[in-house]
């Protein structure tokens, strides 16, 4: 079974940094894409960064510019840099992975158990 294991969260003042980690491990395969979303509380989980096709990172409008997201094929880990934080930032982080089963011909996601992350003064 695919794990997804975060951590780098916490609490950090406005225009503070966080980097946060995702290691995966379990069946993962070779042909699979990682990314972050994250979830306010009483809001839905929404996407942060994540990687598409051809390794092309893709980015929520709103933190562009402040959090790159990274990848390590080699150690199957998924990384995001999150600069210049603020208070609306504040939310619980999910790794994300979808791998590609050939045998069931499909795509199959799967999911962290989430990060906090707390933005304040």
């Amino acid at each position: 079974q695919v794990q997804l294991v975060e951590s780098g969260g916490g609490y950090v003042q406005p225009g503070g940094s966080l980097r946060l980690s995702c290691a995966a491990s379990g069946g993962i395969g070779s042909s699979y894409l990682m990314g972050w979303y994250r979830q306010e509380r009483g809001k839905q989980r929404d996407l942060v960064a994540r990687f598409e096709l051809g390794s092309v990172p893709h980015y929520a409008d709103s933190v562009k510019d402040r959090f790159t997201i990274s990848g390590n094929n080699a150690n199957n880990t998924v990384s995001l840099q999150m600069d210049g934080l603020k208070p609306e930032d504040t939310a619980i982080y999910f790794c994300y992975l979808r791998k590609w089963d050939s045998s069931q011909f499909s795509w199959y996601e799967y999911w962290g158990q989430g990060t906090q992350v707390t933005v304040s003064s």
